[in-house]
């Protein structure tokens, strides 16, 4: 699956791979995020891609019951999405790229787990097919924006380390997958060079504010 990742980035860096439009923003690096907290989105606008915060952890918009009794939705399986009630209808209607840094995956037996460090071999941004939402609450009226990270079964090279890993776009499928093209033809696994790994430190097993900082990717 995918529960942990880093978005940090330069407007500049951001705004060229995905083609945003909206004026230049400073964009706070995050190097350990987990879900329920906020995160940089990138959908297609009225004219043309912006980037948008929401939430990490996609809540339908026909959602009535408190936001604590929400089912884990950070991640949604590329095999059911097309039929899982919680994705289908954000699948037909509100896609979304999720930029990246890299993720984290941990491989070794609970309690002794080692926390890997997934990248782009040459360390430009990677990009998540995704898929947002809107929904409202009842208690506040407040509308929360969020997203959901799509996961497929990992490519060879991926599955020494884990069974599943992040649907990659290729910006050739940004177009496509906005656009709302077959999804079966898009989520596809990764090529076996699309990313490098290392161990990092043990620190990302926590999250917070205190375990948020680029010491976090140092080799181990």
């Amino acid at each position: 699956m995918c529960g942990r990742f880093t978005q940090a980035y330069t407007w500049s860096e951001v705004e060229a791979f995905l083609n945003l439009l909206g004026p230049p923003r400073n964009l706070r690096p995050r190097y350990n995020i987990a879900p329920t907290t906020m995160i940089d989105v990138a959908r297609a606008g009225a004219g043309g891609r912006e980037l948008v915060s929401m939430r990490w952890g996609l809540v339908p918009s026909w959602w009535k019951k408190p936001l604590r009794e929400l089912p884990s939705t950070f991640n949604a399986r590329a095999e059911t999405v097309a039929t899982k009630p919680m994705f289908r209808a954000a699948l037909e209607a509100r896609r979304c790229l999720i930029p990246a840094s890299g993720f984290y995956e941990w491989t070794g037996k609970p309690g002794a787990k080692t926390p890997h460090y997934f990248s782009a071999p040459d360390g430009a941004p990677l990009v998540f097919a995704g898929l947002w939402d809107e929904w409202r609450d009842g208690d506040s009226s407040e509308n929360i924006l969020s997203a959901t990270i799509i996961v497929g079964a990992a490519n060879e090279w991926m599955a020494q380390f884990h069974e599943r890993m992040p649907a990659l776009l290729a910006p050739a499928d940004f177009d496509a997958w906005l656009g709302g093209d077959a999804p079966a033809a898009l989520l596809r696994p990764a090529r076996a060079d699309a990313l490098r790994e290392w161990i990092v430190s043990s620190r990302v097993n926590r999250s917070g504010a205190d375990d948020d900082d680029p010491t976090l990717l140092a080799p181990r």
